[in-house]
């Protein structure tokens, strides 16, 4: 760096690339056409502008490939009757982080490292031995493991009641029980038909008897 500086001797701090100038006629070597070519999507303005993925309008390769949809892909949402609001924690995680006598609340989860927050109700999970008796406070408990707390001497208290499930299929109802159709009279044979003449003629001689 010279020790007078002036308009004669003043340079840039780093080399500088001349800035292309096109569309300044035929003699400037960029003319006519600027470097874009004869028509076409990539000579328009925003051609540059593309989102990542596209294709130039044909279906892209994230359209064209197979998809794993419904509730049992890794990648889907859960729907139905599978979709869960709370953050399973089992008994096997609670036997290897609390000691024996010790409160588990969500905020004790979060402490331990069980949990990343309490935003999300908690459900307790049966998997897994528990020998350890332990006040459970949670949003909901799950059957199995109400029996293995209980049975280590534990107690479980809930923080939000159980929702009462409607049965699946609605009861039934009584119908009414018909009446029972009554016995048709039975025809008459054809030997019942031979005795009930002689048996006409027999009952007006045991009357004439009964006068004499």
């Amino acid at each position: 760096m010279p020790d007078d500086l002036n308009l004669s001797n003043l340079k840039p701090a780093q080399s500088r690339r001349v800035r292309k100038r096109v569309g300044r006629g035929l003699g400037s070597g960029k003319g006519r056409y600027s470097g874009r070519g004869i028509k076409g999507q990539k000579s328009r303005s925003g051609s540059h502008k593309m989102r990542p993925g596209f294709e130039g309008g044909q279906n892209p390769i994230y359209m064209r490939l197979g998809k794993l949809r419904g509730q049992y892909s890794k990648d889907a949402m859960p729907v139905g009757p599978h979709r869960t609001q709370t953050v399973p924690v089992n008994v096997a995680a609670l036997e290897e982080r609390f000691d024996a006598g010790a409160e588990v609340t969500p905020e004790s989860l979060v402490e331990k490292g069980v949990l990343k927050n309490t935003k999300i109700d908690v459900k307790i999970l049966g998997k897994g031995d528990l020998a350890k008796k332990l006040s459970v406070t949670a949003h909901a408990v799950s059957a199995s493991a109400r029996e293995k707390i209980e049975a280590a001497g534990g107690t479980i208290t809930l923080l939000r009641e159980p929702k009462e499930r409607l049965p699946k299929r609605r009861p039934q109802k009584a119908v009414a029980a018909e009446p029972e159709p009554e016995p048709e009279p039975e025809e008459p044979t054809a030997e019942a038909e031979e005795a009930a003449p002689e048996a006409a003629e027999e009952e007006p001689e045991a009357a004439e008897e009964e006068q004499s």
